[in-house]
């Protein structure tokens, strides 16, 4: 009987027999590494015919477990090392990611005083909580112990970026140790160009590519984190790359699996937490419970009102608890009551379709928008969402301005020299209503400003002439203030009169799951919440963040706290952020739709100076004196675009037309006379040289030499043999300048022949062009 294959079942029957070929094949690379005694070392092929290497076993062995992982010539090392015993009294999971680019990789020396890799970048922060992020949730919850990852250049091309592979060789190193991990994990980096999607695609490729994502995964297809940016990619194409990007991750799996069976080490034991006397337990929630739950169901509640009226709770529970288990430590009571609080906060999510503020799952939070807030802003914008405000301005400058990268940091980013747009985000304490320490950017503030202006970016023009920087100032936090700084930036763009392509709004997706008997690998129910609140992001499961325009997505940033989700949640969450964008845009749009046309007061302007080459030296002055005295004055600087044209960048237009004053002031006082092509002058020597003489034809003219072979119609090797002078008076010939060099072509000798012109003196020269 004929059998019919769907297009899915040859699909799924050619992946199967992929996976068989690759098992046995490097079955045989193994055996082979094994008896030559190179350590275990496997390849992964993809399917568009790129491979990634894995070794282990011949570096670093003192570590609890290493990785190689090499893609082309770019490898990376990671060293996994945990403590022997868990810190006591410690809350969390203590673990701990350095990511560090080495120029020693690249074959460069570091160009700083030192001549040494100093303080991390913001690259490498952002690198470490990408590995941090795609790590963490296959802890264990009851794992204590201290754990530190250190990824270790060894050398580095410019065609793939080391990243990826670091997360892979933390994958492997972790499943090889004996660190309790439930891994292994594989990541990918996915582009889009012309609407294929491109697995690991080189720097180069990723110049042209739409999309720039990258995806961890775990077994059976469960994404771990997404991180990525994209230039306005539409949903059904980014939906196409993080499904061909989790299919291409379980390759790698598959491979960390097998080396994990043959040369892995026994896992440890987690120790488990003291079990509580289930009395203890049933105390602290019978207590609590009923109190619980009339908080997290009264919607007049606000942040604020809420923290207080759980927090006088807690205090109550942890009295009287403690009165009548008296052994029982405080802390212990306040752990149980913590649990049960977050139990019960789930439980509701699910029990009413309802959430803790009374909105449903796909409501927005209110919404209000407002612009040109100050006069001597170039642009701000000030965006509330409930209870997160944030204040945005843009500040325009020269491109003079623009943040220059030094040559590892141009590597990284695809090549990239200067950054001609920076958002600076900034969460001081007092938006949580807390007293803390304003220092150094944190690391949290670091990647929160990064999602924000990966945003953005795609909406402004290339070829805008001004540096922008943009700073959101966090004035209250009640969730995601990450994309209300997207919201924000972009009206405060438009206020500014950026030429941004489409207004950019970004929105926060939660979950809340329930599984089977606590199994994690059994996904009984979930509810996704859209515009969730800072308390949902605590109490839940996922924070994605999403942002972009209208049309399709700008940047997306994926965290959990369960070990992975199937893509049909992701799928969901998504169709979820695009309905919420539209909406937020809606609500921006009746502040401003557009760009603003008609120019602000304190807007800088721009323009170019076109200057003759020998007229630069008078516009510049002595050692660059009259720029100097231009910028002190009108605050405008002047920067030689090329031979002829100077930009002129001023703060206003009334600087601008300051500048203006004082240049021509200084063209007018240096003012050239036309001098006729073919005219005859008197020429005065300024100097005598062994080429020739230098001569000037008026006072303000800088010297021109007047070449020994056209001093005399006889040959002669030195001015002196004519008997000339220093401030002797001669007649030339003047025949226009040089096109390339600008310099006056003058003759003497073609004067000693037949008369071909009328002799005219300077002066008499200047006074007809006068008159």
């Amino acid at each position: 009987m004929a059998m019919l294959f769907t297009r899915k079942t040859l699909k799924l029957l050619n992946y199967r027999l992929r996976c068989l070929n690759l098992t046995v094949n490097s079955q045989k690379k193994l055996l082979h590494n094994s008896a030559t005694g190179e350590g275990p070392s496997v390849e992964v092929n993809f399917s568009n015919g790129r491979n990634m290497t894995f070794s282990s076993g011949r570096l670093a062995r003192f570590a609890n477990g290493s990785s190689v992982c090499q893609m082309g010539d770019t490898a990376v090392m990671v060293t996994a090392v945990a403590k022997a015993k868990p810190t006591p009294g410690q809350g969390f999971m203590p673990l701990v990611v350095d990511y560090r680019l080495k120029n020693a990789a690249s074959g460069r020396i570091p160009m700083n005083f030192m001549r040494r890799e100093m303080g991390p970048s913001e690259k490498e922060i952002l690198s470490a909580r990408l590995i941090d992020r795609s790590l963490r949730p296959l802890f264990s919850k009851d794992y204590r112990t201290e754990t530190q990852l250190v990824c270790n250049m060894l050398a580095m091309d410019a065609v793939h970026s080391p990243d990826v592979l670091a997360i892979n060789a933390a994958s492997m190193a972790l499943s090889l140790s004996d660190i309790p991990w439930n891994g292994p994990i594989g990541a990918v980096r996915v582009g889009l160009c012309d609407g294929e999607v491109l697995i690991n695609p080189t720097r180069r490729e990723l110049q042209s590519s739409q999309l720039d994502l990258v995806v961890s995964a775990t077994k059976q297809n469960l994404v771990v984190m997404l991180e990525g940016k994209g230039n306005v990619v539409l949903q059904q194409d980014l939906l196409k790359a993080i499904k061909q990007g989790t299919r291409e991750a379980q390759f790698i799996i598959h491979e960390i699996e097998r080396l994990q069976k043959a040369y892995g080490r026994q896992k440890r034991e987690v120790e488990a937490p003291t079990a509580t006397d289930p009395e203890l337990e049933q105390a602290v929630r019978s207590m609590c419970e009923m109190r619980l739950r009339e908080i997290f169901q009264d919607a007049h509640h606000d942040k604020i009102s809420r923290d207080n009226a759980v927090n006088e709770v807690r205090s109550n529970v942890i009295d009287k608890v403690w009165s009548s288990f008296p052994d029982t430590e405080p802390s212990q009571i306040g752990e149980l009551f913590n649990q049960t609080s977050r139990e019960i906060f789930r439980e509701l999510i699910f029990e009413r379709e309802q959430r803790c503020d009374g909105r449903s799952y796909d409501q927005l939070r209110n919404i209000s928008c407002q612009v040109d807030l100050y006069k001597p802003l170039h642009g701000s914008a000030l965006f509330q969402r409930g209870q997160t405000q944030v204040f945005c301005t843009v500040s325009l400058d020269s491109p003079e301005s623009a943040m220059k990268l030094d040559s590892l940091a141009a590597l990284e980013s695809g090549g990239l020299k200067a950054k001609n747009f920076m958002l600076h985000y900034e969460f001081p304490p007092y938006a949580t209503g807390e007293v803390g320490r304003i220092g150094p950017l944190g690391r949290r503030e670091l990647g929160h400003g990064a999602l924000a202006e990966r945003g953005l970016l795609p909406t402004l023009p290339h070829d805008y002439p001004f540096t922008v920087r943009l700073t959101s100032e966090v004035l209250e936090s009640n969730g995601s203030s990450s994309m209300a700084s997207v919201c924000g930036g972009s009206l405060a763009l438009m206020d500014a009169g950026v030429p941004v392509t489409a207004p950019a709004a970004g929105v926060a997706i939660g979950l809340v799951t329930k599984y089977e008997n606590d199994d994690t690998k059994h996904l009984q129910d979930y509810r996704i919440l859209t515009d969730i609140l800072g308390i949902e992001d605590y109490m839940g499961d996922m924070d994605m963040k999403v942002a972009g325009t209208r049309k399709g997505f700008t940047a997306i940033q994926a965290d959990l706290k369960i070990p992975g989700i199937p893509l049909k949640v992701v799928m969901e969450s998504l169709q979820k952020a695009t309905d919420a964008k539209s909406k937020i845009l809606d609500i921006m749009g009746e502040a401003i739709r557009e760009p603003r046309k008609y120019r602000k007061d304190s807007w800088p302007v721009s323009e170019t100076l076109t200057v003759e080459p020998h007229q630069r030296a008078q516009l510049i002055g002595p050692s660059g004196l009259h720029m100097k005295r231009i910028y002190l004055e009108t605050g405008a600087t002047l920067t030689a675009a090329d031979e002829s044209n100077f930009s002129v960048f001023a703060p206003s237009q009334a600087a601008m037309d300051e500048a203006k004053e004082l240049i021509e002031g200084y063209m007018v006082k240096e003012r050239v006379p036309d001098l006729e092509f073919g005219g005859i002058y008197t020429a005065k020597i300024t100097e005598l040289r062994d080429t020739g003489v230098m001569v000037i034809l008026y006072p303000s003219m800088p010297p021109a030499l007047l070449h020994n072979s056209q001093l005399d119609q006889r040959k002669i090797a030195h001015p002196s043999a004519l008997n000339l002078e220093v401030g002797q008076e001669i007649q030339v010939k003047y025949f226009g300048r040089d096109p390339v060099s600008g310099f006056m072509r003058l003759s003497r000798k073609v004067l000693q022949g037949p008369a071909v012109g009328i002799a005219r003196s300077h002066n008499k020269s200047a006074e007809e062009s006068g008159t």
